[in-house]
């Protein structure tokens, strides 16, 4: 997704916002500093956008002008992308009013002739809003799209509110898929309306968690549940094959949030952190507002980067990405458990710059959420930091910990693998894990 700036200038600031969601994690990829002087010493970390007075600024802003002003133009071709900033500005803070909810009916009017940006920002919103709110005119929209991506998203709108559609739409995406079977998109949506439980069975997690790669390879595990309302654990195993330990001898673990804003399988843009295994290469600072200053984690999914990158592997020299390939990283008893290559797919559906990150959003827009104080993103791993609003310095940051437990592992090179355990309806804890994990020397 290209990157586009939405100006709001703060009073006293002069500050340039990225634009929301975008903003948000601007699909995380701003980062703009070596690792060396993530190495080195540094002062109290410090994020003015933190501060109450800013952060109160902000909402004001997004509110009055982000969408209020963007949503009071008429819809037309030149004004879409002000609606849709609109859209965004509205899911980061949880917005809705009955004069906004008319505003989505407006929107709704002549959607055919809408771009498919536009279809798919609003479709966005309406899943990360409105879940079940606007059935009749996603089915409509579902009807008359000609777009692979908006066509998912109006069926997994649809299939969360209205599960007795399920055979309709299999039926639609069968017809689709028979005029373009190579559409990973498609693919991603078949399984999902036609998965059953035999097919979600988990293999044994030791097996994973014990699988070799490259020489000297540090693995991360992010273990999520099926539902990302609730967070999930990371832990670290260091280049000699141990789990890393804290200062008192217990496993190192974080809670880290793999939940989107738009809560959108991760097969789409801007959905949850993808299933399956990214190749990690190094940290880097982002100079997004909404990300902050703390180092983050860089990765990236299949068909983003070359397979001798994403392989450890100079000799390779095929180009091109295929599940074979994917498959040589998996111990013999995950080659053949599907949910497991979504990053796979996600990644040749298109999604790009998803990272593991700290955040300066404010948790305040999320309280009462199963995953609060955490912050959702636009699809990236994010953990927890805590901010002094009165002097924007950095209180408590997981990510951090989590930095600081890679640099000791042996650096962040090698892989990042994200783990659905079950569908319980509460955070991981260790202690589901311990069990799995082989002994450390």
């Amino acid at each position: 997704m290209a990157i586009k700036i939405y100006k709001y200038l703060l009073p006293g600031t002069q500050k340039t916002v990225l634009q929301l969601g975008w903003i948000l994690f601007i699909h995380c990829c701003l980062f703009f500093c070596s690792s060396k002087s993530i190495a080195q010493p540094a002062a109290a970390v410090y994020s003015k956008d933190t501060k109450a007075e800013n952060k109160l600024l902000l909402y004001k802003n997004l509110v009055n002008h982000g969408i209020t002003k963007n949503l009071s133009t008429s819809l037309t071709d030149s004004t879409e992308e002000n609606w849709a900033d609109a859209f965004w500005s509205m899911e980061l803070i949880r917005y809705k009013s009955p004069w906004v909810d008319s505003r989505i009916h407006t929107a709704f009017d002549g959607i055919e002739k809408r771009s498919i940006y536009f279809q798919r920002a609003l479709m966005e919103l309406l899943y990360a809003n409105y879940p079940a709110e606007f059935l009749k005119e996603a089915e409509q929209l579902l009807n008359v799209s000609t777009n692979d991506k908006v066509f998912a998203m109006c069926a997994e709108y649809l299939l969360a509110a209205k599960p007795v559609i399920k055979k309709e739409l299999v039926q639609k995406t069968i017809k689709l898929l028979q005029a373009d079977n190579n559409s990973a998109i498609l693919k991603q949506l078949y399984y999902r309306l036609t998965d059953t439980q035999e097919k979600k069975s988990l293999p044994q997690l030791n097996t994973i968690l014990q699988q070799s790669f490259f020489k000297n390879a540090t693995v991360v595990f992010s273990f999520q549940r099926k539902n990302r309302n609730y967070p999930g654990l990371v832990i670290v195993r260091d280049s000699a094959g141990n789990f890393l330990k804290d200062e008192y001898g217990n496993i190192f673990s974080v809670p880290q949030l793999a939940r989107s804003i738009s809560n959108l399988p991760g097969y789409l843009s801007n959905g949850n952190t993808p299933q399956g295994i990214f190749r990690m290469f190094g940290f880097e600072v982002s100079k997004s507002n909404f990300i902050g200053p703390t180092p983050n984690i860089q990765l990236t999914m299949p068909f983003e980067t070359g397979l001798q990158h994403f392989m450890n592997d100079s000799t390779i020299t095929d180009s091109v990405w295929t599940e074979g390939w994917y498959k040589k990283l998996l111990p013999e008893s995950w080659k053949n458990y599907y949910p497991f290559y979504e990053t796979y797919y996600a990644g040749k559906a298109g999604r790009t710059e998803i990272i593991a990150h700290g955040t300066t959003i404010n948790p305040e827009y999320y309280k009462g959420q199963p995953y609060y104080p955490l912050t959702p993103t636009l699809g990236c791993l994010c953990t927890k930091e805590i901010w002094n609003e009165e002097d924007g310095k950095r209180k408590e940051s997981d990510q951090q910990k989590l930095m600081a437990a890679l640099q000791k592992a042996g650096g962040a090179n090698g892989y990042y693998i994200v783990i659905e355990i079950d569908n319980q309806q509460q955070p991981v804890t260790i202690n589901e894990i311990l069990p799995y994990l082989k002994p450390t020397q």
